[in-house]
């Protein structure tokens, strides 16, 4: 799995294939997208369309709330597979931890077994019940995608995901532009010291932290200036100072408050 992908939340059915395209064009071997999405189409068409082999590209999709429950579940994989045009996904999550997400990992380690899905995992899923999970499935969940940022460095759930050798990967990593990310006096200071803007800082010292990364862009430009964070390396210090801007509180919402709770749950009817 590559240390760092191109995400495709929030990009719209018709500019995902463009999009997706560029990324692959500038470097991007992972692309992660989900059923929600309404884009897994337009991903499928990039892929088809690019001149890499299938092997060489790294797909990750996630099952939606909706599609809850074994039955469900085992359905949608196989929509998922048809919509991105392949035989097999690289990596599918659970996308939030509602509905019956354990007949849904069920269905996910029998299509694992299949030969559809060559890694299983989950998304949202906190340290109560990414532990209980862990607990009671025959296949253990290779990645648990959540939101980490400097500012929501997770250092908590991340310990635990290390116990149990589950690799931590990051959504929002630039907090949705949250918080003055950007701009940030920490991260511009330092990123000046190595001719690196605030975001590829932000991105680097995720990795260096062994998070792997999804940035989104719709331009070129920014996709390439994302991917550039191979050839620099943050010293001791600057590790230090970054995660002193950890405030320990998401940037977007808290994933058991009650009203979030129930409005993703009306999404999902």
């Amino acid at each position: 799995m590559p240390k760092l992908g191109y995400g495709v939340y929030q990009v719209s059915a018709d500019e995902c294939e463009r999009c997706v395209t560029d990324a692959i064009s500038v470097g991007y071997r992972l692309i992660d997208t989900a059923q929600s999405y309404g884009n897994e189409e337009g991903v499928g068409r990039a892929v088809a369309k690019c001149e890499l082999p299938r092997e060489d590209l790294f797909l990750t999709t996630k099952i939606w709330i909706s599609n809850g429950g074994y039955d469900n579940a085992k359905a949608s994989i196989d929509v998922s597979l048809q919509k991105l045009q392949t035989d097999y996904i690289d990596l599918m999550l659970i996308h939030q931890p509602f509905n019956d997400y354990y007949g849904t990992y069920r269905a996910m380690e029998d299509a694992y077994k299949e030969g559809k899905l060559r890694a299983i995992g989950i998304s949202n899923f906190y340290p109560d019940r990414f532990v209980d999970l862990c607990s009671f499935v025959e296949i253990k969940p290779a990645v648990n995608q959540i939101e980490t940022h400097v500012f929501h460095q997770q250092k908590k759930a991340h310990a635990i995901m290390q116990k149990y050798h589950v690799q931590h990967e990051a959504w929002g990593p630039f907090a949705e532009g949250r918080k003055d990310m950007f701009t940030n006096p920490v991260l511009v200071e330092i990123g000046r010291k190595y001719n690196k803007s605030a975001a590829q800082t932000a991105l680097r010292f995720l990795m260096q932290s062994d998070v792997v990364v999804i940035p989104k862009s719709t331009h070129k430009d920014r996709m390439q200036e994302n991917i550039s964070i191979f050839d620099f390396k943050l010293s001791d210090d600057d590790m230090k100072a970054i995660a002193a801007l950890d405030e320990k509180e998401s940037a977007f919402f808290s994933h058991y408050d009650p009203e979030t709770v129930e409005m993703i749950i009306n999404l999902a009817r």
